[in-house]
Formats: C-alpha cells, structure tokens, sequence
C-alpha cells in the first residue's frame, strides 16, 4: 500500500479563536516502511496521525491510499476500508473489560463476520508471549500484557498498515522498550507498514525513517532538538 498526503491542514475554531493544528503537510509512506513522527506534545503529530488514518477529515488536503482519495469515501465505506486495512495502537488500551485476551484479540474479525486464522493467531501471540495469557480478562493483565494484547488486537485482521499513537506512554520504561521491540519485531517478519508517533527520541530512533511535527509543520529529518520534554 502506498500512501499520499497532499497539503494536508486542519484547522479548528475561527476568527480569533482560530488554531491551525496541521499546516500543508505533505508525506508519502511506502509499503513495508517503518516511520516515525516525532515531536513534543501540542506539536499536532495526533493530528496527523488522524487524518492519515481517517479518523479525521482534513480542514483541505489530499490523502489517497494506493490512488484512491479515502476523504471521499461515504461514512459505512470508510469505517469498512479503516476496519479491514488498518490498524490502530493507541497509548490508552481500549480492551472491553468484560472480554478474555483472547475475545478482545478477535474482536475485530467478529465485527466483520470473519474467523480467525489459526495458525496466525498462534504466531502472533507467541511473537507476543501471551498465548499463555489469553484466558485472562484485562484487569488480571499487567500493562505490558495488556498493550501486548491491544497490538495483537490491531494485526489479526492482517491489515495493511499499523498506525500507533504513543504506544509505550502508559507503560514503564522496561515495558516500554519491551513493547517497541516486539513491534519492530513484527515489522521485520511480518512486513507490515509501521507509524509510530510518539515523544521519545529513542523510540523514534527505532524507526527506519523519522520525520519531524513542531508547530503543525511537518519536517524529514532526525532533529534531536524536537525531542519532547
């Protein structure tokens, strides 16, 4: 999957009150790459990260997905093409607390009447050392496993792309550093496109490319000054 952002804005409020939290970024990711944004906090790296994952409609801009302009998909489109081809890692884990490890994992082929394929499923939860943990509901689960089961989560569908937003930020720096390497670990043996944002200098070092938010402008580069406080 090739993706394309084109003069990208968002803008909330007017007049006075006016906040331009994205500027004209332009981006394209490649298939199979490992990116990360970096930047501080207010920087509008989340921003970015919603409107190249359509969860966000841009103030004006272009975003195509191998060609095709997602903006102009109709709403039960678009929640299909996001359900089916991307996955989202979010720095809160947003597992249903009255759901195993295992049920949360699945969650995302039930939604489209989909089983499960096995002897991926296996893989992916071994990669992720808790196939011994799946029967545990989430509060049995300490962070780390939790967000181990929030990325299982966001592949079983095997989608195209993983877009995670500060995937390490609840967690200590041992989890932390565990979880990134499990991610990167998946991104060398499964080939998926990987977006990291995140604060962190050395997670984004990680990352095979790094770009660079500051302001609502978007930057290539390694800028350690960026780095997030």
């Amino acid at each position: 999957m090739f993706i394309q952002a084109e003069n990208l804005s968002k803008i909330y409020g007017s007049g006075a009150n006016q906040v331009t939290a994205l500027h004209k970024a332009n981006l394209e990711i490649a298939s199979g790459e490992f990116l990360s944004i970096m930047g501080p906090s207010g920087s509008g790296k989340s921003t970015l990260l919603h409107l190249l994952s359509g969860l966000d409609f841009p103030t004006e801009g272009i975003l195509s997905y191998d060609g095709q302009e997602i903006y102009k998909l109709r709403d039960r489109e678009l929640s299909a093409f996001r359900r089916r081809r991307i996955g989202f890692i979010f720095q809160q884990f947003h597992l249903m607390p009255i759901l195993t490890a295992r049920e949360n994992i699945l969650m995302p082929l039930l939604l489209d009447k989909k089983q499960a394929d096995s002897a991926y499923f296996d893989e992916l939860t071994r990669i992720l050392g808790i196939r011994d943990r799946l029967a545990h509901l989430p509060h049995e689960l300490s962070g780390g496993q939790q967000q181990r089961v929030a990325i299982a989560r966001a592949l079983i569908a095997k989608p195209d792309i993983v877009f995670a937003d500060e995937p390490t930020g609840n967690l200590d720096s041992k989890s932390g550093a565990e979880v990134m390497r499990m991610l990167k670990d998946i991104w060398q043996k499964m080939g998926r496109t990987l977006v990291v944002i995140t604060h962190d200098y050395g997670i984004a070092q990680m990352a095979a490319r790094k770009v660079v938010m500051k302001d609502g402008i978007l930057s290539e580069g390694d800028q350690k000054g960026a780095k997030g406080e």
